[in-house]
Formats: C-alpha cells, sequence, structure tokens
C-alpha cells in the first residue's frame, strides 16, 4: 500500500469543504438523552456552506434521539478519507422549512420527505467540531474546526 504524503491543513480545509458540497450520503450517529443505545444509520445530507440538512422519520430512532438531545455526529467518506462532524441538531417540521430548502434538498438527494405519508423531520446540523484525515500521517492537525469557528484560514 502506498502512502500518500499528508496535507497541508489548508488543503485538507480545502478537500473536506469540497467533499460537503459534493457528497450526498453520511453516517450519522445518535444516542437517547442518557446517552444509552447508541444508533449509527446513512441519511443523505445537503451543504449550504454553514449547515447540513438531512431528514428523517419523525419516529426514527434517529429522529427521536436528534429532537431530544439535539447533538448528532457524522461521518463522510471513506474510512481513509473521512471528514468527521460534530454539531447541534434543530429539528424543523416540514411545513416550517422554507421552501426552497427543500426543493435544493429533494434535487440534491432524489428524495422529497414532504410526498411520503410517514411524517418526517428536518434537521439542521450546525458543525461545533470539524476533523478531516486520510491515514496515520495526518493524525495530527486533524481538528479543522473547533466550537464552531474554523482553525485554518484559506
Amino acid at each position: 500500500m502506498t502512502t500518500a504524503a499528508p496535507r497541508t491543513a489548508q488543503q485538507r480545509k480545502r478537500d473536506t469543504l469540497h467533499r460537503l458540497e459534493h457528497e450526498v450520503d453520511a453516517w450519522v450517529a445518535t444516542a437517547a438523552e442518557d446517552g444509552a443505545a447508541p444508533y449509527l444509520v446513512p441519511l443523505s445530507f445537503v451543504w449550504d456552506g454553514a449547515t447540513l440538512l438531512f431528514a428523517t422519520p419523525a419516529a426514527s430512532r434517529t429522529g427521536r434521539n436528534l429532537a431530544a438531545t439535539g447533538v448528532a455526529r457524522l461521518g463522510i467518506g471513506p474510512t481513509r478519507d473521512v471528514v468527521l462532524v460534530e454539531g447541534t441538531a434543530t429539528a424543523v417540521e416540514p411545513h416550517d422549512l422554507p421552501e426552497e430548502d427543500a426543493e435544493i434538498f429533494a434535487a440534491k438527494t432524489g428524495f422529497d420527505p414532504r410526498e411520503l405519508t410517514t411524517p418526517y423531520l428536518y434537521f439542521y446540523v450546525l458543525p461545533r467540531r470539524v476533523q478531516a484525515w486520510r491515514e496515520a500521517g495526518e493524525l495530527d492537525g486533524r481538528d479543522l474546526m473547533r466550537d464552531g469557528r474554523w482553525l485554518v484560514t484559506d
């Protein structure tokens, strides 16, 4: 196996933003209020440059966990080139979601929860921490955002 040279922090941030803009799916991890029963599901998302938007059935474990705790952790990309996002989640009823956001979500993901009979919630996730690394050579400096502030300037 060939190991690439570590990227600069600036390149890592550019690659992370590219991934957020172009990927469609993420692994979303949540837990109940007491921290029990961590749960992991794949969900489609849209990145608007500041927040991620995704949708899940309101009665699902993920929907219930997010509505109760407002905490999410997302994994985007393969394990050897991963972006991890920890953030605060805000639930939005479909009728309260701006029409433009709902249309963008449906167009990018190919899925429109407004057309389903199962009640869905949308969730905006505001990143508080973002990490990115490829292999062991990039573990140092993997924090790109902390406390909602980018640590790396362009």
